[in-house]
């Protein structure tokens, strides 16, 4: 193995909570080797820019959680990080709301954990209150949350990944890892094309980090359950209806936010997504499908736990799917003057769920260490806004073996 091909520490992953890592890394650590895998010819092609763009307050996760900490540490370090790197991004504030009276006790609950969590600012407003910060939306009530923003996560992986490479570490694409050995020496992987060493190996490998994680642990409690969402984009001469972010109280029987309306950095607006069962890991489309990763979910104990608990909401959402009425219905719960014309079908995402055998979807980002291994086990949104954060954290878990 050529010496270029050794590293003191190998990122498995080139997504945004990947780069995110090395670069923490890079800045704890300047005299270390570092390099990341991807797969793909580029970084940050599958979660990473597949997402609604939300800079996320952290309002709805529950207090002292992983998700809850490294949202509001994520947040300010991503706006400092934007400003500094010149990345357009605004804080534009986003109302979450109820359209019926049975929503409020939840919507009350949302409210409390935004409180607990820091939030400042949130506050509840009326229904004639929510028509001034958005006109055409229906409500009871509603939370306003100032802190919630937009940008574009590629551009910010993108960012992450040049100022890896000007720190003299390395970014390597087309690097499908497909096999890792620890040895007395450290690891070795072996990717497509070449193979790689390192004393530090972590996983951020996200649709695909518990398939990595069994070649180097046997502690891995949970599998990645595909879930897609689908957006529609509003047409361009409706897109009045929508000024900034609007969200649903969430359905406290289904672990997903709901369809919203979202407006993007760099113009437009969004409509969803739903969350449907994709039949490959990354499957972006109904019609894509994988025969061995479909039944591995589908004979998964934890999946066919969660499908006999949520059977009815799984079913609307594959209803959803494939009837656009039935999505733009769901969406006039929200905007009761969005039509079945005012939208064109739009692009697409598939979340990593991970999942335990018990049928528990995983509330929390895990990691798994392994001696000179961590393992990003799960980090679903708000792991964007929070990378940075997730960053720190994995480069702090690695330091015992990068200080040697």
């Amino acid at each position: 193995m050529s010496k270029q091909n050794q590293f003191d520490v190998i990122v498995i992953g080139g997504g945004i909570v990947g780069l995110a890592t090395a670069y923490q890394l890079s800045m704890k650590y300047p005299d270390k080797r570092i390099a990341v895998l991807e797969k793909e010819a580029e970084v940050a092609q599958h979660q990473s820019s597949h997402n609604s763009g939300v800079i996320h307050s952290g309002i709805y996760y529950k207090p002292g959680s992983l998700k809850a900490t490294n949202c509001k540490r994520g947040y300010d370090l991503l706006l400092d990080f934007c400003q500094k790197h010149e990345i357009d991004y605004e804080i534009c504030g986003k109302v979450i709301v109820a359209t019926d009276e049975s929503e409020l006790p939840v919507l009350d609950t949302i409210f409390q954990k935004g409180v607990k969590n820091g939030l400042e600012g949130i506050r509840k407003i009326s229904a004639e209150e929510t028509k001034e910060f958005e006109p055409h939306v229906k409500a009871v009530q509603s939370i306003l949350v100032p802190q919630a923003g937009i940008v574009d996560y590629l551009e910010v992986a993108k960012k992450y990944a040049q100022l890896i490479q000007e720190k003299g570490h390395a970014v390597l694409c087309n690097q499908e890892v497909v096999k890792t050995t620890k040895t007395s020496d450290g690891i070795i992987l072996e990717t497509n094309s070449q193979s790689f060493s390192c004393k530090q190996l972590i996983n951020c490998a996200g649709l695909y980090s518990d398939k990595l994680a069994l070649q180097n642990t046997t502690d891995v409690p949970i599998k990645i359950l595909p879930f897609r969402g689908e957006y529609y984009e509003v047409k361009p001469e409706k897109q009045y209806l929508v000024k900034n972010l609007i969200y649903p109280v969430p359905n406290i029987n289904f672990p997903f936010l709901g369809v919203h309306f979202t407006r993007m950095i760099k113009g437009g607006i969004e409509a969803g997504p739903n969350a449907v069962l994709a039949f490959k890991r990354e499957g972006y489309t109904n019609r894509q499908f994988k025969g061995s990763e479909f039944w591995e979910t589908i004979s998964y104990s934890g999946f066919r736990k969660i499908a006999s608990k949520y059977w009815k909401d799984g079913l609307m959402e594959m209803r959803r799917s494939y009837s656009k009425r039935l999505f733009v219905n769901a969406l006039q719960k929200l905007i009761p003057e969005i039509t079945m014309d005012d939208v064109v079908p739009g692009r697409a995402g598939v979340r990593a769920v991970a999942c335990s055998p018990s049928g528990e979807m995983a509330d929390d980002y895990i990691f798994a260490d392994d001696g000179n291994v961590v393992n990003v086990l799960n980090a679903p949104s708000p792991a964007a806004t929070s990378s940075l954060a997730i960053g720190e954290t994995v480069a702090q878990k690695s330091g015992a073996f990068l200080k040697g």
